[in-house]
């Protein structure tokens, strides 16, 4: 092969690269029904102001310290826990979320797609452009050629980052004014980015706002502040029962990730709260203690006796201590008081199935049918739906639980393998035959699809 047309050729190969790439999403998303509940409610009139149906807006937790918030498509927002634990009160996470709702209603995920192809026919344009002309024997003219149309192609997307991240601050103002709610918390949040841009950004480096895809912080500051206290909300006080739940879900969340001696520094022995003891509960939990988190989570109930979060942490931690029979009737009462909040209910399947007691296989199996029809996104509820049909003799609905649960999990294979056995096993017509049917096929598609790239 002639030398021009080997650099031609990987030229053509760094393009395709290009074309194909995708972002892989490998974060942890954290689930938790007193969170999801919370994160609803704090949200429900903002979702509103953003032409959004009753309950259509979903808000995911994922495991990342750092201070973010985005949307990816469709009516999701995705927190990180990092915000969560850096916010000080309500208000702070409800402007976040302003944010956020501003760029759904924009539909910014799908114009961002449709800027980054734009984008990328420049760099392409560029990329082949130069090639030829390195083919022909013009280097430099080549090389030139593709810095430039490099340069022009970010940037316009950084240009349209910057455009849409101002339009979302807009739509937030609004949101908040509907939702009658004072947006103090958004400014207050700001600041605490403007301090973490400073932090992350070297004194003797000044940064061009023309290369970035977000407007300035202290530019959005100046903008938001003068917007914001127009608002005949402005003054209006955080309702105090919100904030305690905020406090509480903090609190967890700080328990749960963080290391113990953190916690325990973070919430001292003297602190005898609520949140306080809710976060040490979980530290002596994950730390090996669970006769402490069960002296913590006793105080807390002797308060609150049918709260039904404290007696789900209670149930949990009997149940992974090793005692699922003493974790029944206070997962029991948990189902019953969230009314049955599926999150919950697949804690409680999961302790009756835990007994391997076959008196509590029938009603493990009904928990669980539940749980799954009303939140289908929980492979640990599949896993032990499937588990129970198979003790119960039903190997067809067993294997089309253990397809929704590879399914979920990304696993295109397993999933249309046990799909197909589900087929063999249940009776043809009926819902259940019908679902395996789609996964199989769906499945299959995909694998199709995957293939042909």
């Amino acid at each position: 092969m002639h030398p021009r047309f080997r650099v031609l050729h990987l030229l053509f190969a760094l393009v395709m690269l290009l074309v194909g790439a995708r972002p892989a999403l490998a974060q942890e998303v954290l689930r938790d029904a007193e969170t999801e509940q919370f994160l609803q409610d704090i949200s429900a009139g903002m979702a509103k102001s953003a032409g959004l149906s009753p309950g259509a807006l979903k808000l995911v937790l994922v495991r990342d310290p750092e201070i973010n918030a985005f949307v990816a498509g469709g009516q999701i927002i995705y927190i990180n826990s990092g915000t969560i634990e850096r916010a000080d009160d309500v208000s702070e996470l409800q402007g976040v979320i302003a944010h956020e709702l501003g760029h759904i209603e924009g539909g910014d995920a799908v114009r961002g797609d449709a800027a980054a192809v734009t984008a990328t026919r420049v760099t392409l344009l560029s990329l082949l452009l130069g090639a030829a002309a390195i083919a022909a024997g013009a280097p430099e003219a080549g090389m030139a050629a593709m810095m430039a149309g490099q340069s022009a192609a970010e940037g316009k997307y950084l240009a349209y980052g910057r455009q849409i991240e101002g339009s979302a601050d807009a739509s937030a103002v609004r949101h908040l004014n509907d939702a009658h709610l004072s947006g103090k918390g958004m400014i207050s949040f700001f600041e605490k980015l403007k301090q973490e841009e400073y932090r992350l950004t070297p004194s003797f480096t000044k940064i061009d706002p023309y290369a970035v895809d977000h407007p300035m912080t202290d530019d959005r500051l100046a903008v938001l502040s003068v917007d914001l206290a127009k608002s005949p909300y402005w003054n209006t006080p955080i309702i105090p029962a919100d904030q305690a739940r905020f406090l509480r879900i903090k609190a967890k969340l700080v328990g749960y990730l963080e290391d113990p001696p953190i916690v325990i520094n973070r919430y001292p022995l003297s602190n005898n709260s609520v949140p306080a003891r809710y976060a040490r509960a979980y530290a002596w939990h994950r730390g090996g203690y669970p006769q402490k988190a069960q002296e913590e989570i006793d105080n807390l109930l002797a308060q609150a006796p049918h709260d039904p979060y404290f007696l789900e942490l209670k149930g949990q931690v009997l149940l992974e201590s090793g005692d699922p029979k003493r974790a029944i009737p206070p997962l029991r009462e948990a189902v019953a008081q969230s009314r049955s909040t599926p999150l919950i209910a697949s804690l409680l399947g999961d302790a009756l199935v835990a007994t391997e007691d076959p008196a509590d296989f029938k009603e493990a199996q009904q928990v669980l049918k539940v749980a799954v029809q009303r939140d289908g996104e929980n492979p640990q509820a599949w896993y032990n739906l499937g588990l129970i049909y198979t003790r119960l003799g039903d190997e067809g609905r067993a294997n089309l639980a253990s397809a929704e649960r590879y399914s979920l999990e990304g696993n295109q294979q397993r999933a249309a393998a046990n799909a197909e056995m589900a087929l063999r096993g249940i009776p043809v017509g009926t819902p259940d035959y019908l679902r395996a049917q789609d996964i199989a096929l769906t499945m299959q598609d995909s694998g199709k699809k995957k293939r042909r790239r």
